[in-house]
């Protein structure tokens, strides 16, 4: 083998480095080799050269090493100091220089000593060091700044050749481990290490810095990081230029935040950094880290005078946090003393100024830090100190001295209480109801329920009470949304005490419009076991006793105190007994909370599902002069305004929507629903029929448009495999739903979502059939759809809709041809370029419908 040496490596050096075949990758970024990236054929040489240092005992090497293109080329580094001045091809070699060194030093300890004897005090004094006499450096100084420009070429290969040795000390294939400290390489490296770093370091501080995307920064910070990144039991740098580093990093990362690029390979370098000590721990350095990087990330997160804005912060303290258990339990700290200290001020001083960093700082540990420490199995301490703490903060402040209710931030701490609950188990959850229930029995939550669902008070004794609520109202909504939230992500093993009057509670507030309650209700339905077993949910109370309770409240009866015999089924909207001044109103209320706890019935197979249904549609029939659906013991609905019986028509069409889509609220995995599979294809074969008949018996328009909007949200959430066995039947179902809503602006969204169910059965061949069948009523709606004025998405799904019926047989389209080449016309003078490539398209795909003809 030996004596095809030199021909191995003159075949090497052609494919690496005499014409190297690299391509200038803009994506990559200078941290990945300056942008290069290597062919496949540069790839496999250096994987060939590595075999051939491998397994030659140091001849090969001495063959590259003594390489006069290679020495030629390292003695004429001087030539090319300034990194923008270096042509392409020089870069290329300097490139495929670095990969050769590279591979030499990271191959095994002896080729390693004899790189570095070669080229390192080379490299050395032209970044003006000296490894003989190291205590000549002038660079020692911690304000150290070049005197010129720093010789490029010198500065990269030294960061390749630092990175390879980083690799040969941290390789597992080294036993028994090397004394690295007395090695000839090693020595050399330690005697320069400290003014190597203030070189680097003077890259970061000098005005080199200011370009957005400078390789010399690129660089100085990838050197500090292998510097900082070596085994401190193999080869120390000192504890004092570790610092140093650490310092330089940190300083940029809460000074030079306008330096975007700097920024972040800096904040790169310490999560690297970070990384490396939790997977090799040194006590001394984990000591400096944890002082210099985690304390200063830590006091960031609480502190107002820094320029650094919030979400810089955040980013910081969650990647820092993130590289290890113990750096992130010390992140969390400072954000649960930041949400704390926000909240205070929000709550009890009316600080409106503090309600949007804590929008923030509860987005990030929601989002970011909960997941991390589910992710990561860490201790449930986390999320249960976070859910206290926020209640404990609410039981201390009797009156929240707000002027409104704040929802972004009472939308992001219920999102983030809902996270911490969820991740927590049955014990841990037990605790958080517990001391949420009592701040509830405690505040004015249940007074009100009292004067909503009690005896009736005279009108003045009614406005006398909801006048005293008022200065509670906002704190109560609070309470009442947060605990809702509990019961959202509660496991169906939690324990819950006085669930009958939880149950009951919500119930109330739902009619109030709380939609957090009806989605709670929901969850409640979804959760609780059939029967009481001794170890369920909760033992005094389980599902059927939940679902008499919500068909059979008092608060479903009828003013005159009549009420419905236990077992029935019926919910008489028309007849609710409340206090609100507005009946027709609460009854929307009420139709938005059957929904919910119809979508919690539906997704565990309950039956009473149906009852709902049946509720839903008779709101949807009923226009005022109407009865029921026909032989229904389910109560029709008479309003007297006109507009609210609209809405409440409207609100009824909804609740499909609702208990057909995927909601990211509640009634999901991550909140531990029961989903009982092919729920969805179960309910769209139950209610379709209904639907379709209902669609055939009433003539009346607004009955008919809710009818629509029904049956467009069932097929949208229906999976399409269910919908092509019924495609026959409901094209014509779906043409109709598209062609009355298309006269409201505000069915866009629907009307995309039935296209989007077109289009799924135009391109499935299970679908096609049905589709050939109704062509013509086809091609026509979506000829219409192609000038829909108010969604450009509709427009687009509308063309490329009409270029796939192009491929039906040629008998059933052909008679369609003219019709869609002249609205083609009309689509290629679309305003969006989008939908004017789609037009050109489909316009070819059925102009080639004649050439079709011949083969026909």
């Amino acid at each position: 083998m030996a004596e095809h040496f030199k021909t191995l490596w003159s075949s090497v050096k052609d494919a690496t480095y005499v014409s190297p075949e690299t391509n200038l990758s803009t994506e990559a970024g200078f941290m990945s080799e300056m942008g290069f990236q290597d062919s496949d054929i540069m790839k496999q040489a250096f994987v060939l050269l590595q075999e051939l240092v491998q397994q030659s005992n140091g001849s090969f090497i001495s063959l590259i090493l003594e390489d006069e293109d290679i020495k030629i080329f390292m003695n004429s580094l001087n030539q090319y100091e300034d990194f923008d001045n270096i042509p392409i091809d020089i870069r290329q070699r300097l490139h495929a220089v670095g990969r050769i060194i590279s591979v030499c030093v990271n191959t095994s300890i002896a080729s390693c000593n004899k790189v570095f004897e070669s080229f390192f005090p080379l490299l050395m004094t032209y970044l003006g060091l000296s490894v003989a006499k190291p205590h000549e450096n002038s660079c020692l100084a911690e304000d150290y700044n070049p005197p010129g420009r720093l010789n490029f070429g010198a500065l990269y290969l030294c960061v390749e050749v630092l990175s390879a040795c980083r690799y040969l000390v941290g390789s597992d294939e080294l036993t028994p481990i090397p004394d690295f400290a007395n090695q000839t390489w090693g020595v050399m490296l330690h005697n320069v290490s400290k003014s190597l770093a203030m070189v680097f370091i003077s890259l970061l501080r000098s005005n080199v810095a200011e370009n957005s995307q400078n390789a010399y920064v690129c660089y100085g910070v990838k050197g500090l990081q292998n510097l900082a990144t070596f085994p401190g039991s193999l080869l120390a740098v000192s504890k004092s230029t570790y610092d140093s580093i650490l310092l330089k990093l940190m300083s940029v990362v809460t000074s030079d935040i306008n330096k975007t690029f700097l920024w972040t390979l800096a904040m790169n370098a310490l999560v690297e950094i970070g990384s490396f000590l939790d997977k090799c721990p040194d006590s001394e350095r984990l000591s400096s880290y944890e002082s210099i990087v985690v304390e200063k990330i830590f006091s960031l997160i609480s502190s107002d005078d820094s320029n650094m804005p919030l979400s810089l912060k955040l980013q910081a303290a969650f990647e820092i946090g993130a590289t290890g258990m113990n750096f992130m339990l010390r992140v969390v700290q400072g954000l649960d003393e930041a949400i704390s200290a926000t909240l205070s001020a929000v709550y009890a001083h009316g600080n409106r100024k503090s309600v949007e960093p804590t929008v923030k700082l509860l987005e990030y540990y929601s989002n970011k830090v909960l997941p991390w420490f589910h992710k990561s199995g860490g201790s449930e301490e986390i999320p249960l100190n976070f859910a206290l703490s926020i209640w404990d903060k609410i039981e201390n402040n009797r009156s929240f001295n707000l002027d409104s209710l704040e929802n972004e931030l009472l939308d992001a701490t219920m999102m983030a209480m809902k996270q911490a609950v969820g991740s927590c188990s049955e014990g841990s959850q037990e605790k958080i109801i517990n001391k949420a229930l009592g701040v509830l029995l405690s505040s004015n939550c249940l007074q009100w329920m009292e004067s909503i669902s009690g005896n009736t008070p005279s009108e003045a004794e009614g406005l006398q009470q909801i006048h005293k609520l008022d200065s509670f109202a906002i704190r109560d909504e609070w309470i009442t949304s947060l605990f809702a939230s509990i019961v959202i992500a509660l496991r169906p093993q939690t324990y819950i005490q006085n669930g009958k009057f939880i149950l009951q509670f919500f119930i109330t507030t739902l009619l109030n419009g709380h939609v957090p309650s009806a989605q709670a209700l929901g969850s409640l339905v979804n959760k609780l076991p059939l029967k009481i077993t001794g170890t369920p949910l909760s033992k005094n109370l389980c599902l059927d006793e939940a679902v008499d309770m919500i068909f059979h409240s008092c608060i479903w009866t009828s003013y005159n105190g009549s009420t419905y015999e236990r077992g029935s089924s019926e919910i008489d909207l028309s007849s609710l007994r409340l206090c609100s001044l507005s009946p027709e109103s609460d009854k929307i209320h009420a139709t938005i909370g059957l929904a919910w706890i119809g979508k919690g019935l539906l997704m565990r197979g309950h039956e009473k599902v149906k009852d709902i249904t049946m509720t839903l549609l008779n709101c949807m029939i009923s226009d005022g002069d109407r009865g029921s659906l026909p032989n229904s013991k389910h109560p029709s609905l008479v309003c007297n305004d006109e507009d609210l019986h609209h809405q409440l028509m409207k609100s009824a069409a909804d609740a499909f929507h609702i208990i057909m889509s995927d909601s990211e609220s509640c009634l999901n995995k991550r909140y531990h629903a029961t989903i009982r599979p092919l729920y969805k294809q179960r309910f769209s074969n139950t209610v379709m029929p209904i639907l379709s008949t209902l669609m055939l018996k009433y003539d009346s328009p607004s009955i008919r448009s809710m009818l629509c909007r029904a049956i467009a949200y069932v097929v949208s959430d229906t999976p399409l495999t269910a919908i092509l066995s019924e495609a026959k039947k409901l094209i014509p179902l779906l043409l109709d739903c598209l062609s009355m809503m298309v006269e409201d602006i505000m069915n866009k969204e629907i009307i995309y979502s039935v296209l989007l169910v077109i289009s799924g059965i135009l391109v499935d061949k299970n679908g096609q059939d049905a589709v050939a069948e109704n062509a013509h009523s086809i091609v026509n709606q979506l000829i219409e759809l192609t000038t829909y004025p108010h969604m450009m998405v509709i427009r687009e799904t509308a063309v490329q809709c009409l270029a796939a019926i192009s491929e039906l047989p040629y008998t059933r389209i052909y008679p369609l041809r003219t019709l869609v080449l002249r609205a083609m016309l009309k689509a290629l003078d679309d305003p969006k370029w989008v939908v004017r490539q789609e037009a050109v398209r489909c316009r070819q795909a059925w102009a080639s419908i004649a050439s079709r003809s011949l083969h026909f």
